[in-house]
């Protein structure tokens, strides 16, 4: 059978899928789907899925036919038609996509929360491909409100790859609003994990990252908010993981996701060396490897080559500074699949920024002066859990104008700093200047400080925040303001 024909009876099969098992059917219901057929109806739902043995009531993001999340077209018009069934007020935030500001999907800035049984369109060009993702911009992102959003080229279309998605997230039977409201209380409150603080730091977090403190002469990091129940990837454990089909010798393209709230992983390849080739769903030169870092918000593109044996072949997501992990098996047919622990046997590396120092656009942004600069300070700390930008709540910008940001890490935690409407160009990491990747969501570790710019193209008043859910719920978010 040629590659094609393989892939596209896989699509079959995921059609029938969907519509039968829609809340365990990633392999299934990740179906390629062309844009052109007019206004799509997405759905937020309620759903049960089982999360170590134990039933969990959650949300969902579905197309009528089962297709959980969207696939579309670069280029295209994104037409879709927003439904909450799902009994309560919400609204969703197109995450990596640059829609007018009155679509942008964070409640009262400016539309309102979409009422239970409200139904709303969404229609603005799509722009241009990338794996991005959509999220509810509220504690309800916590329970797994949350789908891929692919938006697929030309390129991509043609190319004799296998596309997999994989979203990853951290689950807790506990309501995020009791989680928030524990983490207010005090440091020492349950459900907070400070006993991996320092495994696995790396050794360049000193110097530039870390601003040539000694490590002694410093408060410890908290690498960890929250200690969940479960870390999942396709809504799903290692106890019981997704199986992808695939084929002896392919190709692989994973399309990867941290839709974490609180939680940064490294993708572990295994023995498998990976191409990456997209930092949030846009382009950079390929970097080789079979580790790399994705904290929460972040998108990673990674091209495989699978052996032409018929072994089956996990792809983790190592969490941080912990042995927790998740993941998924890619497997040929006829490949024995074992059993896989949720334990490794060494923490997670730390999520630093060696790869982000490696990393150069393809498409870089135009080389011109900056006509604005603003310096930021990160701020907080685990008691009293305050978090706060300080150097503005609003940051003035002309239509027209390149913009530079200066974020300065003050806390002893870091956090991946996310700009709505835009995207930024990473052209500096502490001292040293670089012509970094171009993304919308950036880390900036402990003590340390990075610099990017973007241009001033699309009006309206965009957060630029935390993807820490609780770090931008307790405070840490400002807005890049047209004037």
């Amino acid at each position: 059978m040629k590659r094609r024909e393989f892939l596209g009876g896989l699509m079959s099969v995921a059609a029938s899928a969907a519509a039968l098992h829609p809340s365990r059917s990633w392999a299934e219901a990740r179906k390629a789907t062309s844009s052109s057929a007019g206004t799509r109806p997405l759905a937020i739902t309620k759903r049960v899925i089982e999360v170590n043995g134990r039933a969990a009531d959650v949300f969902g993001l579905f197309q009528a036919d089962g297709t959980i999340g969207l696939t579309l077209d670069a280029g295209s018009p994104f037409d879709v038609a927003l439904s909450n069934q799902g009994g309560e007020a919400t609204l969703i935030h197109w995450h990596g996509l640059a829609p007018p500001w009155d679509m942008d999907g964070v409640p009262d800035n400016p539309a309102a929360l979409l009422k239970a049984k409200e139904t709303r369109h969404y229609a603005f060009p799509v722009g241009a491909g990338g794996t991005h993702w959509m999220h509810a911009h509220t504690l309800q992102e916590q329970n797994l409100l949350a789908a891929p959003l692919i938006v697929r080229t030309a390129d991509d279309r043609q190319r004799d790859e296998q596309e997999v998605v994989i979203l990853l997230h951290d689950f807790s039977f506990t309501p995020a609003e009791e989680l928030l409201a524990k983490l207010k209380g005090s440091s020492t409150s349950h459900g907070m994990d400070h006993s991996a603080m320092m495994q696995g730091m790396p050794s360049n977090m000193q110097g530039g990252h870390m601003s040539g403190m000694a490590m002694s002469s410093m408060a410890p990091l908290d690498l960890n908010d929250i200690e969940y129940d479960a870390y999942l990837a396709n809504d799903r454990t290692l106890d019981d993981p997704e199986v992808v089909a695939v084929e002896n010798g392919g190709r692989v393209r994973l399309r990867i996701i941290n839709g974490a709230t609180a939680t940064a992983f490294t993708v572990d390849t295994g023995t498998l060396t990976g191409q990456l080739i997209a930092v949030d769903g846009q382009s950079v030169q390929p970097v080789s490897g079979n580790r790399f870092p994705i904290s929460m918000g972040q998108r990673l593109d990674v091209r495989l080559r699978l052996p032409k044996s018929a072994e089956a072949q996990p792809i983790f997501a190592l969490r941080e500074g912990s042995t927790h992990r998740t993941g998924i098996i890619l497997a040929p047919s006829r490949a024995r699949i074992a059993k896989i622990a949720s334990h490794g046997k060494e923490p997670g590396p730390v999520v630093g920024l060696d790869l982000e120092e490696r990393l150069a656009a393809v498409t870089p942004l135009s080389a011109r002066p900056a006509d604005r600069r603003f310096d930021l300070t990160l701020t907080g700390g685990m008691s009293g859990y305050d978090w706060r930008i300080e150097g503005g709540d609003d940051l003035g910008v002309r239509q027209g104008e390149r913009i530079e940001i200066v974020m300065r890490n003050m806390s002893m935690m870091s956090h991946p700093m996310h700009l709505h409407g835009h995207h930024f160009q990473v052209v500096g990491i502490g001292e040293k200047t670089l012509g970094g990747a171009v993304r919308d969501t950036v880390l900036v570790p402990p003590m340390g400080s990075v610099n990017v710019i973007f241009d001033a193209n699309n009006p309206g008043r965009w957060p630029l925040h935390c993807h820490n859910l609780y770090h931008m719920a307790s405070g840490m978010m400002s807005f890049v303001a047209y004037t």
